[in-house]
């Protein structure tokens, strides 16, 4: 509808009869005019542009009743996060720009859906109970010459049941500037997965926290990448390194015999996964030995985001025979060697260690694992561009641990399991 241009009378007296009824006339099709306002969500960032080009002389004054939705009207626009679901009628406080002393008002309404994940319930674990874990977890500090964050959180399943958290985590500082994290992922399925995932990541930092294993590892990474060295001195380098990396792995598997043993439980109610990185920085960049059974990501980012590579062999679908866990002696197969890697890189972004909790709801399948554009989406989708706007800062990181804790709470529809984060950066 265009716009009409009204003129008061020579003697300055208010707009003619005919202007008048014009004006009338678009204030009324602008209350019977349908609006379907989107519906917002509980908890949920909202935003919704008030179109209002068919009505260039109708200006908007204010929306009442809207402050008991907790948004906000501002430039034309209703935006900000609706606290509790509820229909709201709203009250539409509008002029006509040449009768501007007489506000009118259109009725329009606003559906708020419930937030889903109120509809979970938060029930605590046994406190009480053999082998209790916190719901939640997190570290921050330095790692090497960076810095690292993990968070872990109890899913979204395992508390409307009071159930326990399953993952688990270890960061650890070790001697000659070593340092290792191991995260790990209990099997839901397992009765005491709990522990089998603590025990784990517990059992493969205390392995390497010894001088003389490390002193090990390290003549044999200088003869590695030593250009002196010849193919065969690298080759033997090389099968010492992974063959001490394949022992810390046996420890761990040994471990959990013997406290199945201890308390009357089989090795299958320890079912874990278990992934770990030992990193050091050399004068001729950072190693990275890593190690991974189950279906857990080790990714490494580098520094300009061209290039992702995954660290560890990962155990999922029919191709790679499904879940396998620490616990099953058959992982120590002809294949075990292939379960390790040892990298150097003169730097790098982002070294990141996860469960499927946030594997599943965010990359998906595994050869999304390697996909720039999709890391360069998770780590925007961290910086704040999700449903929830929570923002895990890198930049201003005092409270990195618990920004990421909060960002871990996102709703993912169908993926509810535990989620473990790891990000040295």
């Amino acid at each position: 509808m265009m716009g009409k241009f009204f003129r008061k009378s020579s003697d300055g007296s208010k707009p003619k009869t005919v202007e008048k009824a014009l004006i009338y006339k678009e204030k009324e099709e602008f209350k019977d005019a349908h609006w379907v306002v989107k519906n917002a969500s509980a908890k949920q960032f909202y935003e919704f542009h008030l179109d209002m080009d068919d009505f260039p002389n109708i200006k908007i004054q204010n929306i009442a009743n809207l402050h008991e939705t907790g948004l906000s009207f501002e430039n034309g626009k209703i935006s900000g996060t609706p606290v509790t679901s509820n229909m709201y009628h709203l009250d539409v406080q509008f002029y006509h720009i040449h009768d501007q002393n007489q506000i009118e008002t259109k009725k329009i309404q606003l559906f708020v859906n419930a937030d889903p994940k109120d509809l979970w319930k938060n029930i605590p674990s046994d406190k009480n109970a053999a082998f209790y874990k916190s719901e939640e977890n997190s570290f921050k500090g330095s790692f090497s010459d960076k810095k690292m964050v993990v968070a872990s959180k109890r899913g979204r399943s395992h508390a409307h049941e009071g159930q326990f958290r399953e993952d688990d985590f270890a960061v650890r500082m070790l001697p000659a500037d070593w340092n290792i994290v191991a995260v790990s992922d209990g099997a839901g399925s397992a009765s005491a997965a709990r522990e089998g995932s603590r025990l784990a990541v517990v059992t493969v930092s205390d392995f390497f926290n010894s001088q003389e294993i490390l002193d090990q590892i390290e003549h044999n990474v200088n003869i590695l990448y030593n250009r002196q060295s010849s193919a065969e001195e690298q080759r033997e380098a090389q099968q010492n390194v992974i063959n001490i990396l394949s022992q810390s792995v046996l420890y761990v598997h040994h471990t959990l015999e013997k406290t199945a043993s201890e308390n009357a439980l089989s090795m299958n109610d320890l079912h874990a996964t278990l992934i770990f990185t030992l990193l050091k920085k050399f004068s001729f960049g950072y190693i990275i030995l890593s190690f991974g059974v189950g279906d857990c990501p080790i990714n490494l980012i580098n520094s300009d985001f061209s290039d992702v590579q995954l660290l560890n062999r990962m155990d999922v679908g029919e191709f790679g025979g499904g879940t396998r866990f620490i616990t099953m002696k058959e992982i120590f197969d002809d294949t075990m060697f292939s379960r390790f890697r040892i990298t150097c890189v003169e730097n790098f972004s982002y070294l990141v260690l996860m469960t499927d909790g946030i594997y599943d709801p965010k990359f998906t399948t595994e050869n999304k694992l390697e996909d720039t554009d999709r890391w360069k989406l998770f780590f925007e989708d961290l910086a704040g561009n999700n449903d929830d706007r929570t923002k895990v800062d890198f930049i201003n990181d005092e409270k990195i641990d618990e920004e990421l804790l909060g960002w871990s709470d996102f709703w993912s529809r169908g993926n509810h399991d535990d989620r473990t984060l790891a990000i040295i950066y």
